[in-house]
């Protein structure tokens, strides 16, 4: 049998051990019962040059991604099979309105064409309608068309209003694709609304030509009133609301005010250096002496 030595048998240095060690043993049990000790990283992953690496990795592995996603070619809409509709996104209802047109022995000619007999929706038809291939029969015949119309010109009343103009109606223009179209329309909603025609002008990647064919058939029938600003009290902040005014030439033209104490015309400011003309058509709008 086991036996135990009572507390009372040892002497007084070996009793002060055991209530030394158990004193240590519960200070330790209340230690880890009361202390959580957090992790150190040993990598700091916050750090530039893991940061760097990290954006590399990824962009590593979105090209790789981009790899593997399957690629589209160009293809002629009026030969969609049940499949390509499907793998294109098109609902089956879209693609019967489709097939129906076809079985009638009608052709498709321009997206706008199949935006018409699909019903498709505009952010689908942005992805797949540059995807599209017209016989080059087809291609001349609506360019030929386009500069006929560009030519003769609508009249005000038979004109779209620019205001409400789709981007499938400004991609039947000439020179117009849906890059261009989106950016007209981007910038509308930007400004709340064109004011003027001459507006149009101010959209990045529009020649004149193009700004030209777009007038040939659309012009502002519900105009965006225009709040002005007076020239000769108005501050640096005020001009820099001015659409297509970056704040630096704002603080150039308050400058040029300053410095002549008061404008009598506006077309002092012509004067300015870097005031071209499209600038100065747009600020006309905006500004007014008091």
């Amino acid at each position: 049998m086991l036996h135990f030595k009572s507390h009372f048998e040892f002497n007084k240095p070996q009793r002060s051990g055991i209530l030394f060690v158990c004193a240590l043993i519960v200070g330790l049990l209340c230690v880890l019962q009361f202390y959580s000790p957090q992790p150190s990283l040993l990598l700091d992953i916050c750090s530039p040059h893991i940061v760097k690496q990290q954006a590399y990795v990824d962009s590593l592995r979105k090209e790789a991604l981009e790899k593997k996603k399957p690629k589209r070619y160009p293809f002629n809409p009026n030969f969609i099979s049940d499949y390509k509709a499907y793998t294109l996104g098109l609902t089956p209802l879209e693609f019967d309105r489709l097939f129906r047109f076809r079985s009638s022995n009608k052709w498709i000619h321009s997206i706008a064409d199949f935006k018409e007999v699909t019903k498709v929706s505009d952010s689908l038809l942005a992805i797949i309608g540059p995807l599209f291939k017209f016989p080059d029969w087809v291609v001349k015949s609506k360019a030929a068309s386009a500069q006929k119309s560009v030519s003769v010109g609508l009249s005000y009343t038979d004109k779209t209003d620019l205001n409400t103009a789709t981007q499938i109606q400004l991609q039947k223009v000439r020179g117009i694709g849906p890059a261009l179209s989106a950016r007209i329309i981007s910038y509308r909603d930007k400004l709340g609304g064109f004011s003027v025609d001459k507006q149009l002008q101010n959209v990045w990647g529009l020649s004149q030509q193009v700004v030209a064919n777009v007038l040939a058939g659309f012009t502002v029938k519900t105009p965006n009133q225009i709040k002005q600003i007076a020239i000769n009290t108005a501050s640096v902040s005020d001009i820099a609301t001015i659409p297509g005014i970056s704040f630096d030439f704002a603080k150039e033209i308050w400058e040029f005010r300053i410095l002549r104490q008061k404008i009598e015309s506006l077309s002092e400011l012509k004067k300015i250096e870097g005031m071209t003309t499209s600038k100065y058509a747009l600020i006309e709008l905006y500004l007014h002496i008091q």
